[in-house]
């Protein structure tokens, strides 16, 4: 199927929210990767089957009008890992039975443009897609598979696509492909939110550089150039993920871009120390046209077994003021002291 772009449409009815927004804004809150607990190869899942997951998470999550995130994993109960060292190597098999967590948050669509999407071949893929649909939760990045989704809210339809660095996702180094889903979803929707896993991994990866990264001898992209080229092609709203750790956020030509919003949800088999453990919910307020109004970071970190918790020292979004301030000083907005994101005057 390459070159056909394949899309889910979807009309769901709007949540109940405590104080509804004006109609001529909408809020999307983001996240960055999500893996709820593993069975392989050794069983590692949190207290009452995640019941506790999203507890301090999802009342934010369910009062804006589009929540999404990455899943960075499978929904599936058996199939065969694909990775070469399956025993000593990172793969990730959540039970299917929990993509109902992902719903009780309030997620309404989980980008699968990730390294571990695979880690269970065909097998964990369809089980996952099913587990979502199960739940009406949308989903894009694949190759030959769904590549976007659009989801209609208070009269809006937004478009989603994601893009990975894997063979098997639709690649965010070839900006054929990337131009392709963008340049349709433009004649689906009036706005475009876009997903991206890319960048190297580690604390020490956090600034956000100029050029190509490499990690593990991938091409992991230059991610300033393509949120940029996303933006220049129609993006409005870019969510990143993948250095599993938080970077800056940038508003460029009246657009946002998160460039990593690091783990979120991910409460065992991924290092949860130090600024890893920073798990945000970055909520921007747009325009029907897509244009960045305001935003807000919301602290929150991990504890292992337990998931992302309020952090009353505001860790994640004070390390993210640091890193627009130093990475990306030509941003249209700043970051305060309290996590808001503001438009300069």
């Amino acid at each position: 199927m390459a070159g056909c772009l394949l899309v889910c449409l979807c009309h769901i009815s709007a949540r109940t929210v405590a104080t509804p927004p004006s109609e001529d804004t909408l809020t999307i809150a983001m996240v960055g990767d999500i893996m709820m607990g593993t069975t392989y190869p050794d069983t590692l899942l949190p207290y009452k089957d995640g019941a506790f997951l999203f507890k301090d998470s999802k009342g934010v999550l369910r009062s804006a009008d589009l929540a999404v995130g990455n899943h960075e994993g499978t929904l599936c109960d058996g199939g065969t890992c694909t990775k070469k060292d399956s025993v000593n190597c990172y793969a990730f098999r959540t039970p299917s039975s929990y993509a109902h967590l992902l719903h009780d948050a309030g997620f309404d669509f989980m980008s699968m443009a990730n390294n571990h999407a695979n880690d269970f071949g065909e097998e964990g893929i369809a089980s996952t897609e099913q587990a979502l649909r199960g739940q009406g939760i949308k989903y894009a990045g694949l190759r030959g598979r769904f590549e976007a989704a659009v989801i209609k809210r208070k009269g809006v339809r937004i478009g989603l696509c994601a893009f990975g660095h894997n063979y098997y996702t639709l690649n965010h180094t070839d900006m054929k492909t990337v131009k392709r889903v963008l340049d349709k979803l433009k004649e689906l929707s009036d706005i475009i939110v876009v997903s991206i896993h890319g960048g190297a991994e580690g604390q020490k990866y956090c600034h956000l550089p100029n050029g190509k990264e490499e990690f593990l001898k991938e091409n992991r992209g230059s991610l300033r150039e393509l949120a940029h080229f996303c933006v220049d092609n129609g993006a409005d709203v870019i969510y990143g993920h993948g250095p599993h750790v938080v970077r800056c956020v940038e508003v460029y030509k009246h657009r946002f871009i998160a460039y990593s919003l690091g783990n979120f949800c991910t409460p065992y088999g991924i290092s949860l120390k130090g600024i890893s453990g920073h798990a945000p919910i970055v909520v921007a307020k747009v325009n029907t046209k897509g244009e960045f109004l305001s935003g807000v970071i919301h602290s929150l970190v991990q504890r292992r077994g337990m998931g992302p918790r309020w952090d009353k020292g505001c860790s994640a979004a004070r390390q993210m003021k640091m890193l627009s301030e130093e990475d990306v000083p030509g941003s249209e907005a700043y970051i305060d002291l309290k996590g808001n994101i503001k438009l300069k005057r």
